[in-house]
């Protein structure tokens, strides 16, 4: 008896992927009057980012995260999806 054994991997390039084209499709819905509320988003993450000074070279840390009801939208389908495959 075989099982199906499913990747973490896989599971999250599925999620990355719904933002992702969630997030698109939501940009795109901006611009239409009745679906507005889809590109409706709250950002956070680190406002300015933290700079290390080595004198050699400079590194800059920073990561901000933009969530929208489409991209949350995307990421829900992308999941039923993957447990449907």
């Amino acid at each position: 008896m075989a099982t199906k054994e499913k990747n973490i991997w896989i599971l999250l390039i599925f999620i990355l992927s719904g933002l992702v084209v969630g997030g698109l499709l939501g940009e795109l819905a901006s611009k239409v009057n009745w679906l507005w509320w889809l590109s409706y988003s709250q950002s956070f993450g680190l406002e300015n980012p933290i700079i290390l000074d080595l004198s050699v070279m400079k590194i800059t840390f920073a990561l901000m995260f933009k969530i929208s009801i489409s991209s949350i939208i995307g990421m829900v389908l992308a999941i039923f999806i993957y447990k449907k495959v």
